[in-house]
């Protein structure tokens, strides 16, 4: 693997454990409420459901350093088509924002993973 599609893989990983952090612990501050567009009395009411996808980001960011530590390509490949699908549902679903934050970077990781093949 080559070091730039390392780099993208764990970019995208360091991206999704931020993510969970917003949604798992800082989702009523006022920095999470910017980052998506909420207002207290919705974040209040929405913490569950935050903290759930939280935990799903997390699970796509564990994917992709594991993916790492043990240098399979296909592994980082699976977790990072994921990554790709929920941005476009999230972009199609909630805001287009998502295509540019998460989609995008994961379609450059995968076609440098695949060019480092």
């Amino acid at each position: 693997m080559s070091v730039l599609a390392g780099v993208l893989v764990a970019g995208i990983a360091l991206l999704h454990v931020y993510i969970l952090v917003l949604e798992m612990v800082l989702w009523e501050t006022p920095r999470a409420m910017r980052a998506f567009g909420t207002t207290p009395d919705f974040a209040r009411q929405t913490r569950a459901l935050a903290a759930n996808q939280g935990l799903y980001n997390g699970f796509l960011a564990a994917g992709l350093l594991w993916g790492l530590l043990i240098q399979s390509p296909s592994v980082q490949l699976f977790f990072l088509s994921c990554v790709a699908v929920a941005g476009i549902y999230g972009a199609l679903t909630a805001n287009r924002r998502i295509l540019f934050v998460q989609t995008v970077p994961a379609a450059v990781a995968i076609l440098a993973v695949l060019l480092s093949r």
